[in-house]
């Protein structure tokens, strides 16, 4: 590629000055038996608010690493991170906890509902964390996702999509602007699939950022730009689009 058009493509995908993530030079260690083992090298990119994007890669490549860098739920060995403009590395445990229930909403392949708390219940106990709860605000996240019929279900008694959205409307109950997406519809059948891709697209079409980890090529096609990692190393380029290579 020119190095003209590569300097083009380059400022296209990273914008620092409308980021709502920004991620420059971060790198993240961990203690080997002989030497550190480096998860995440040297990673500089940015996403915008707004955007759908798509986190590739096999599996020891780094995506965990970086999605529990970008969820706050863990601390870069190196390098600056910032989220909605803030360096989160100068924040305390708990200054940390608060500020990701407020900036972030996580949705996981496992679910991780509450076995005998109530699907109400269960999206409840994400406004627990972040200030006080409020059963009608619970309710109304439920029926925004289909599940109005199913407040007083425990998860045995959801089907596997249900579950999901019972997850979904967890994830947006405290209004975050940033939605982190770990294999969505990895555990769905294909009607459910359908169900929960539909509902990300509404919101991202309401204005959420999502950020999303995905092995299918049919959910990583219907993001804006794909960032994929290769042994700790990020390249970020648009769907479909060269890959442009920002760290190496």
């Amino acid at each position: 590629m020119p190095a003209e058009k590569e300097t083009d493509l380059l400022a296209e995908t990273t914008r620092p000055s409308c980021a709502v993530i920004s991620l420059a030079h971060v790198t993240r260690e961990y203690t080997g038996r002989t030497a550190p083992v480096r998860a995440l090298d040297d990673a500089t990119f940015t996403i915008v608010a707004g955007e759908w994007v798509a986190i590739t890669g096999p599996s020891g490549s780094g995506k965990s690493t970086l999605v529990n860098l970008i969820g706050c739920l863990d601390r870069p060995t190196g390098g600056t991170l910032k989220i909605d403009n803030i360096d989160t590395s100068a924040m305390s445990p708990t200054e940390l906890d608060r500020f990701r229930s407020e900036k972030i909403g996580f949705i996981f392949q496992q679910f991780h509902l509450i076995p005998y708390l109530s699907a109400v219940e269960n999206v409840m106990l994400a406004q627990y964390f972040h200030s006080m709860t409020d059963e009608s605000e619970a309710i109304a996240a439920l029926e925004r996702v289909g599940l109005g019929a199913r407040l007083t279900h425990l998860p045995s008694e959801l089907s596997g999509g249900e579950q999901q959205r019972v997850a979904i409307a967890r994830a947006l109950i405290n209004n975050p602007p940033i939605l982190l997406a770990d294999e969505p519809t990895g555990n769905l059948d294909a009607a459910n699939q359908k169900i929960v891709t539909e509902l990300l697209q509404n919101l991202h079409g309401q204005g959420h950022t999502i950020v999303m980890v995905t092995h299918d090529p049919e959910m990583a096609a219907l993001a804006q730009r794909k960032i994929a990692l290769s042994h700790g190393t990020v390249f970020c380029h648009p769907v479909g689009g060269p890959v442009v290579t920002l760290r190496r």
